[in-house]
């Protein structure tokens, strides 16, 4: 009886094993990929918005066997720096995707309703992120992000009236006591407006005036400040630019 049951449940545990390696496989969840499919994926993503990317890698491909393969037959043996030349050829090459899918990212986003939460999502974990902290019915949107820059308020939409949010935001933030300045950034590409592709680097280069120690206590009382806000039903994420689609996130559909 006691094997039986052993075996009963040694294939059961295979079984289990093998849905979970189907239901891997069949993901779309980034997260259940193993690190070849991530690279697999993120090159189509990236040469089909970006095909001038195809020709970069290559090329850091063949220059890097190129030179090292004439360095090779100058210092003994030239097999040995071919080989050296085609790995550092593929580590230029995936540092040149690695460059081309941020690029290919911010095309692909750009010019939509919430895509400045793609340039938040480029920023290190020392920033805690709240995305969508208000909006309006024109899809007018205020995020916002706390590190070691400060705490951050980013506005999309209509300058005219992100503007105003902005300044609203910044007196209720400011009204919390925490003594750190806040700072407020247009996202566009108009005088005085951070275009989406140089936001998080324009957000990392912010002088830091708090400690790693304070940003989670800050962006818990921040949390409370939210938290008295009328619950607006806006998905998080970039949204459609249409007409008909921006209505319908409004909706929350």
């Amino acid at each position: 009886m006691a094997s039986e049951r052993a075996k009963e449940l040694a294939a059961e545990q295979k079984a289990a094993k093998n849905a979970e390696k189907l239901r891997r496989k069949n993901s779309t969840d980034p997260k259940d990929w193993g690190q070849v499919r991530q690279i697999i994926e993120v090159y189509k993503v990236t040469t089909e918005h970006d095909p001038k990317a195809n020709l970069f890698m290559g090329g850091a491909l063949a220059l890097s066997i190129v030179v090292f393969t004439v360095v090779g037959f100058l210092i003994k043996p030239w097999w040995l720096y071919l080989i050296y030349g085609a790995l550092f050829g593929v580590l230029a090459a995936m540092f040149i995707l690695t460059w081309r899918a941020k690029n290919a990212t911010y095309k692909r986003y750009e010019g939509q309703k919430g895509s400045a939460e793609v340039a938040m999502s480029m920023l290190s974990k020392d920033w805690v992120k709240s995305p969508v902290i208000t909006a309006n019915r024109q899809l007018d949107i205020v995020h916002r992000v706390v590190g070691p820059g400060g705490i951050v308020l980013i506005g999309e939409g209509d300058a005219g009236r992100v503007r105003a949010m902005l300044a609203t935001e910044a007196k209720k933030h400011e009204q919390v006591k925490y003594g750190v300045k806040v700072t407020t950034i247009v996202m566009g590409d108009r005088d005085n407006q951070v275009p989406l592709a140089k936001l998080a680097d324009h957000i990392k280069k912010l002088p830091k005036v708090i400690k790693t120690a304070e940003i989670t206590d800050i962006a818990n009382r921040l949390r409370a400040l939210d938290s008295m806000r009328p619950k607006i039903p806006l998905p998080k994420g970039p949204m459609p630019t249409s007409a008909k689609g921006a209505r319908a996130a409004v909706r929350g559909r």
